[in-house]
């Protein structure tokens, strides 16, 4: 059976939000003979007590060293082929968001990760969608790349679904004060080809205690450089990733039914 594992990292400012983000994992409709697993890593003492005591979530205690050092401890318990992020401050949209994902990496064996819209959740319920959003569909070589170097990052980095041997090959999250989880994205399209989803992935929650907000600008234009540096790196190796599809093992007797998969837009 196929597992898709979910990594979250939390500190003591996003526990609270925890219960929030259980919830729209639980309602996620998974596709036949799927099963997913929840993997939160406390960054330094955290009380976990928005968590229920149930066999799909897993949790663990490491010293304080930030979100990109959280998500690979975490990574480390991973036993799903397919991995994606959620913060703990962060929702799901809808219970189709993880399927849509697998659904696409099934039929598509030349991808290897899927991006999809993020909407900004504000403080009275609303949403807003990103400015730079790419078009659904096949995403065009060095689109992440060329969006990073003219400052118009196109994804949140948070709605990326990719095969888990990809991330470990990339050395997953690499330990920079800023952008963490968008080197996974810059990474994955240096050496395999990516996809955009039409509908959203993410509820991306604006409130006070968010950890971009307090970073220093010096600290955010060395990692974005480090970021840089590291994807053109990639990009000149040459390497290419292929995607063993048959991991995934798809249901042969379950027809995928496209207007299953849709889910009413969210308004914003």
């Amino acid at each position: 059976m196929p597992v898709i594992s979910i990594i979250t990292p939390v500190h003591a400012a996003t526990a609270t939000f925890l219960g929030e983000a259980y919830h729209s994992l639980a309602v996620q409709q998974l596709p036949p003979d799927w099963k997913m697993e929840w993997l939160v890593q406390a960054d330094g003492p955290v009380d976990l007590k928005y968590l229920p005591d149930e066999p799909w979530i897993s949790t663990d205690t490491g010293r304080p060293g930030g979100a990109a050092r959280a998500r690979t401890l975490a990574l480390a318990r991973a036993t799903g082929v397919l991995l994606r992020q959620l913060d703990a401050d962060d929702l799901l949209p809808d219970p189709l968001a993880l399927s849509r994902d697998i659904h696409t990496l099934i039929n598509n064996p030349t991808i290897a990760w899927v991006v999809s819209p993020c909407l900004d959740l504000l403080a009275d319920g609303s949403t807003a969608p990103g400015p730079y959003d790419p078009a659904p569909g096949l995403i065009p070589p060095r689109t992440l790349l060329e969006g990073l170097l003219a400052e118009r990052f196109p994804v949140m980095g948070t709605t990326v679904t990719l095969y888990t041997e990809l991330a470990r090959a990339l050395g997953a999250w690499p330990a920079l004060p800023y952008g963490q989880d968008v080197a996974l994205c810059l990474n994955a399209e240096a050496v395999s080809a990516g996809w955009m989803q039409e509908q959203p992935g993410e509820l991306y929650r604006q409130h006070p205690g968010q950890a971009t907000l307090l970073r220093p600008a010096e600290e955010r234009w060395i990692g974005l450089k480090a970021l840089a540096d590291q994807a053109q790196a990639l990009h000149r190796t040459g390497w290419a990733y292929h995607p063993p599809v048959e991991d995934l093992h798809e249901d042969p007797g379950h027809g995928w039914d496209e207007d299953w998969l849709r889910y009413p837009p969210i308004a914003s």
